[in-house]
């Protein structure tokens, strides 16, 4: 998802990946930085503690860089494998 979200939209992608104890200090905590695993756009926290939604991170991507949000692809798993 990212790699595409990285071409269709002129934005920078950092990950950071940790062991999960690395997230469980006080330390960390004092960051004040979303549960892992989060994403972030910008400010924004998208999800934390779970997993996110491509629709709702595009539309988060296209916030931040103030453009029209994305349309909602409907039709389900038989659209998307016959789509011309």
């Amino acid at each position: 998802m990212m790699p595409r979200l990285g071409e269709t939209y002129d934005i920078d992608i950092e990950v950071v990946s940790k062991p999960k104890p690395e997230y469980q200090t006080d330390e960390y905590y004092e960051l004040d930085l979303p549960v892992a695993p989060a994403v972030m756009v910008g400010e924004e926290i998208v999800v934390e503690g779970s997993a996110v939604d491509p629709f709702e991170l595009e539309s988060a991507i296209c916030r931040q860089l103030d453009l029209p949000p994305p349309e909602r692809e409907g039709g389900g798993i038989l659209k998307k494998l016959f789509r011309s």
